[in-house]
């Protein structure tokens, strides 16, 4: 399977065309480190604790969650990424850029879960490291402490 750039861009209003609608405490929660100020997840347990997590880490610049008219096509269908992270790099004003799928398991059961879903995350993989020239890491994390470990390995 190969990926090729494309001409092809999704506009900017993705992250403005529908209004964020979540319950606080619930499946939302405040934000200062976000696109915007309130961020609405699909689950209570592990995006929200990486939502949390993220929030109050010093090396996060900025991340959002990605909103469901952002996606990837893929043989299996569209693929919508979870999370976009951008990190501060020391004092320098160089930036990491992370985009993460969170899931609640190893990724060593990667294997073991549905295969379209295997297929739209290898997809992802590829697709992000061809588009920037490998300057955008993708990986499949269970909180931000894996994140970390991805992105700080030499």
């Amino acid at each position: 399977m190969r990926y090729h750039k494309l001409n092809q861009e999704f506009d900017s209003d993705i992250f403005s065309a529908s209004a964020l609608k979540g319950r606080l405490g619930v499946n939302a929660m405040e934000s200062h480190k976000s696109l915007y100020d309130l961020v609405v997840v699909d689950s209570q347990g592990v995006e929200m604790d990486f939502a949390n997590q993220l929030e109050f880490r010093n090396e996060v610049a900025v991340y959002t969650k990605l909103p469901n008219g952002f996606y990837i096509n893929t043989p299996v269908g569209h693929y919508n990424p979870d999370w976009v992270v951008v990190f501060h790099e020391g004092s320098d004003i160089k930036h990491i850029y992370f985009v993460a799928e969170t899931k609640g398991y190893d990724k060593d059961s990667l294997k073991d879960y549905r295969r379209a879903e295997s297929v739209k995350i290898e997809c992802a993989s590829r697709h992000f490291a061809t588009i920037s020239d490998s300057h955008v890491t993708y990986d499949v994390v269970k909180n931000y402490d894996e994140l970390w470990d991805i992105i700080t390995k030499p």
